[in-house]
């Protein structure tokens, strides 16, 4: 069996019959989990085992934890700072910056792999140029090649703790005011001056063996008619031939405003595999999702199934080992000086996918 094209979330924090109805369908690869699903450690691990138990290979479990105003799991987790505050800092000291990012890489990862989540959907390799408030203080900079380099130590820490990275937005929707998840994004800029500049950061960690990237709902008009998520031109043409990227792609929620253009949930689907996706996420609406994943009956795309499986955590370690280690305790103390308690969770209590 090979693990199936589409993520869906579940409402609580157990799994329901229908949760595991759902998740026992072929067609469904994936889980993302939000705050929703979040009470506790001992309640996130259990949660995590039972979504594991249901089928092989394992589905892939995912969540949103990038630190800052994105952090679905907090009580029992280290509350992360926004990752511009590593920016601001590379501008005063680089090899300082670096440092932190590599060991708030290294925390997250740590701490989410323990409970058996397999990804966080991170980092962001957006562009903040103080137009879209949605991306803001979640990404690193605004000069493309500091994204690039505080991205890289970033990841480097991710992968010391076993996970793979999975950068997003792409093209970059740091470019445009609109916000995706309640909007339809259009930026008009030609693709040479996306490639001077959205475009780099996500170069940079491609060239570097990133394993996973986060398509857009943006339309970028000068380049193809269709959204970035849609886009053969995108995903098939640029990504894919131009840029060499070899890793998975997935898709933003369907369920965003972004997607509508798309057409219903099930055209969303079709076209965003058609375009090259490997995995579609569709959250927040269970009706679209069984009729999404019964409108893909018999899908099986080979390649894209082998590579998520790459996702899968490789060496996760228990919550009691992990906070017997030095390393971790040193992690929590450089960060706490740059941490502030947000002031409110990104869309939520909607839980959007970010």
């Amino acid at each position: 069996m090979t693990l199936g094209p589409v993520m869906v979330d579940i409402a609580g924090q157990e799994l329901s019959a229908d949760d595991k109805a759902l998740l026992s369908d072929p067609v469904v690869g994936g889980v993302i989990l939000f705050s929703r699903n979040y009470h506790s450690l001992e309640q996130l691990e259990t949660l995590v085992q039972s979504i594991q138990a249901i089928k092989k290979p394992r589905l892939l479990v995912a969540v949103d934890q990038e630190g800052g105003r994105v952090q679905r799991f907090k009580d029992g987790f280290t509350i992360l700072p926004a990752m511009r505050h590593f920016g601001d800092i590379y501008e005063q000291d680089q090899k300082k910056a670096l440092e932190l990012a590599r060991q708030c890489g290294w925390l997250m990862a740590s701490e989410v792999n323990s409970t058996g989540v397999d990804i966080s959907f991170a980092p962001v390799l957006d562009i903040d140029k103080g137009i879209s408030t949605v991306i803001g203080d979640r990404a690193f900079h605004s000069d493309p090649f500091v994204v690039g380099k505080i991205a890289q130590a970033f990841i480097v820490g991710m992968d010391e703790a076993g996970m793979q990275a999975t950068g997003k937005h792409f093209p970059g929707h740091g470019s445009i005011a609109a916000d995706s998840h309640v909007a339809m994004p259009i930026d008009e800029r030609p693709l040479r001056e996306i490639e001077m500049d959205d475009l780099k950061p996500f170069q940079f960690m491609i060239d570097a063996g990133i394993n996973a990237l986060m398509m857009a709902h943006v339309i970028y008009p000068r380049v193809d008619k269709h959204s970035a998520g849609f886009s053969h031109v995108w995903i098939k043409t640029i990504l894919r031939e131009k840029m060499h990227f070899q890793g998975a792609i997935f898709s933003d929620d369907l369920s965003m405003e972004g997607a509508v253009i798309a057409g219903d949930y099930k055209q969303r689907a079709k076209v965003s595999l058609d375009a090259g996706c490997d995995m579609i996420l569709v959250c927040n609406n269970r009706t679209a999702a069984w009729d999404v994943v019964n409108s893909l009956q018999g899908y099986n795309n080979p390649a894209s199934s082998l590579r998520l499986a790459h996702l899968h955590q490789k060496q996760a370690i228990s919550r009691d080992t992990l906070v017997a280690m030095p390393r971790w305790r040193e992690a929590k103390r450089q960060l706490a000086h740059y941490i502030e308690e947000p002031s409110l969770d990104l869309l939520d209590p909607t839980d959007y996918i970010a």
